[in-house]
């Protein structure tokens, strides 16, 4: 490599969190989009930022979208800025105080976004733009990730990732297709011909340089530190071959175009590469007589914040669980596991399961950061407590924003199987087109460590809008009431994590809403009522026996029919030696379980019920 060579990539964290995972409306078009881009240039509050009622006004009075719709792309970005736990916290505080929605418009008039970047954000929803000629015969021919050189499979890139926004190739394809249109958009007006296209001799001003840094970043060589575009460009060397003039302090948009097409590359901290060459991590067991070998590999060793990824691909049969600083601020990936019991007990910045692959699993992470749901048949989603069973999954979620939902991609027939899951979110659940039977629940569990988890990344207890979703059309949010339901308080069954931690946490974050919390409480007097019943019977010692073993065995008979036997045999593992000091594990897996009499405890702590007759 010349010593004066550059690598530039596309960022992981824009793609992955940023471009909401359905089609964008017809009115974000480039077209539309230049317009704006011209509009804020020239109008008194729009530029270099952009604020809240100034956006509405051109979402709603200019591209005819749907208030809901503006605010979900402007608070979407929003999160995507970097901000300390305690400025989160504050801004949370003051939502929580709004009473009326002229407070809420009043208070959301305060925030304001960089606005070449959110013009970027805005043409980035063209990634899961539909393709009628891609829906009809697969993969548009010649494609350019015919001539993009691999060194795995197609196979294996294929099990990497379903979905454009983890899908690092679709990025870098994404960027090398669409680059003058981008570069067309951080160009001052004058800057364009009549036509909207740039002339050959037109320039481009290092400020908006800055703006292509929310997608662009890469380094002087590989293994190197990492920079943003703009400062990459800020060496000497790099500043001659993009194209840069002193005399009039810009660069040429002609040549600067042309050295990122030569510089563009794959990211080195992609989906891809982790599964090729990342760190692997021992914490999953292999399961005889299973063709698949479990893997969970990592690059958070080496990848810049916002690019860590941590694959877990194909558990079986097993328990797993961590608490580990592998795991903090990273994107987690699973992928076709099965019967398999998960618990991620570290604040995580992504975390999608692909339900279509992944069966019979519940999951529990803790979930800090923005975040959206993947392809088809596809969510971001914790462990779920009672209920689970066949295709079903139930998790709680703490999110800053709340699962896009997303159950199938235009041209797919796949959709998401019934799905319940537990949220604490001070944004409104995201539903994108194609769920069937979800069902929303408020988050139902703590261990712990977790109120000191949110407090470290600033999510608060209010407001908690779980039982609000957003759902999203192509063209704006479209009611569909059969996509959703909000789990009975009948229904409701608290989640206890069956794991001994040290931590202050010793109840459910802002507690349950009364109408759930009645419910628990009248099935705890069921409970008590039972066992006084049975202490009236005045039974004798040999009676008693006989009702204890008929009580354990009607319990043992349940644990079977409602497929949780498993999951409570894994909750008592081999001593495991903890790879790091700072990771506390619970890895077991039991093709042939055995119940043995201190599982008992562990079940009833697992599902909420006793076996014990007083």
């Amino acid at each position: 490599m010349d010593v004066y060579s550059a690598s530039v990539w596309p960022r992981l964290e824009p793609f992955l969190l940023g471009a909401l995972q359905a089609a964008p409306p017809g009115k974000l078009s480039v077209h539309y989009l230049r317009k704006m881009a011209s509009y804020v240039r020239t109008r008194e509050g729009c530029f270099p930022r952009l604020g809240w009622h100034m956006w509405r006004h051109i979402a709603c009075g200019k591209l005819q979208l749907p208030e809901d719709l503006a605010w979900l792309y402007f608070e979407t970005f929003d999160l995507l800025a970097p901000r300390s736990p305690e400025e989160k916290l504050e801004w949370a505080e003051a939502l929580s105080q709004c009473q009326s929605p002229r407070e809420l418009d009043r208070q959301r008039s305060k925030l304001s976004v960089d606005t070449l970047h959110f013009l970027l954000f805005l043409y980035l929803q063209q990634l899961n733009r539909v393709s009628l000629r891609t829906s009809l015969i697969g993969e548009e021919w010649p494609s350019p990730r015919s001539r993009s050189p691999a060194s795995f499979s197609e196979r294996e890139a294929k099990t990497s990732s379903h979905n454009k926004n983890w899908d690092d190739q679709a990025h870098l394809t994404f960027v090398q297709t669409h680059l003058t249109e981008i570069l067309e958009l951080l160009a001052e007006p004058g800057e364009l011909s009549s036509s909207g296209q740039p002339p050959r001799d037109g320039q481009l001003l290092p400020a908006a340089l800055q703006g292509l840094s929310l997608l662009l970043e890469g380094s002087a060589s590989h293994g190197r530190a990492v920079h943003p575009l703009h400062r990459l460009l800020g060496r000497a060397p790099f500043q001659t071959q993009a194209g840069y003039s002193k005399l009039s302090r810009s660069y040429s948009l002609q040549k600067l175009q042309s050295w990122l097409h030569q510089a563009l590359t794959l990211n080195p901290f992609g989906m891809s590469t982790c599964l090729r060459s990342g760190k692997k991590l021992a914490w999953a067991l292999q399961v005889e007589g299973t063709m698949k070998r479990a893997k969970i590999a990592r690059n958070t060793h080496l990848a810049p914040p916002g690019s860590r990824v941590v694959l877990m691909s194909q558990l079986y049969k097993q328990t797993l669980a961590k608490d580990s600083e592998k795991l903090a601020d990273a994107n987690v990936k699973l992928h076709r596991c099965n019967e398999a019991f998960i618990y991620l007990l570290s604040p995580l910045r992504v975390a999608d399961t692909e339900l279509s692959e992944c069966r019979y699993m519940p999951f529990l992470k803790v979930h800090m950061h923005t975040s959206q749901v993947s392809d088809p048949g596809q969510v971001s989603q914790q462990h779920g407590g009672a209920g689970s069973s066949g295709d079903q999954c139930a998790r709680p979620e703490l999110r800053e924003r709340a699962a896009g939902v997303r159950g199938s991609s235009p041209g797919c027939g796949r959709l998401l199987s019934p799905c319940t899951i537990h949220i604490l979110t001070p944004t409104r659940p995201l539903l994108l087109p194609g769920n069937v039977a979800l069902t929303l629940g408020p988050f139902h569990t703590y261990y712990p460590t977790l109120e000191d988890h949110m407090a470290s990344v600033g999510l608060a207890v209010v407001p908690n809008l779980w039982d609000k979703p957003l759902l999203f059309g192509a063209d704006g949010p479209t009611p569909d009431p059969a996509s959703y339901r909000i789990l009975p308080p009948a229904e409701f069954w608290p989640l206890v994590v069956p794991f001994q931690m040290e931590g202050d946490t010793c109840e459910v974050p802002g507690g349950l809403p009364p109408t759930y919390q009645q419910a628990v409480e009248a099935r705890e007097q069921r409970v008590q009522d039972w066992q006084k019943t049975v202490k009236d019977a005045h039974l004798n010692k040999e009676q008693r026996r006989q009702f204890q073993v008929l009580v354990e065995q009607k319990f043992h008979e349940w644990l079977l029919e409602r497929g949780q036997r498993q999951e409570l045999d894994s909750l008592l593992p081999a001593a495991v030696t903890p790879s790091h000091p700072t990771d506390s594990a619970l890895s077991t897996c039991g093709s042939q379980p055995s119940l043995h009499r201190p599982k008992e405890q562990a079940a009833q702590r697992a599902v909420g019920r006793t076996p014990t007759v007083c």
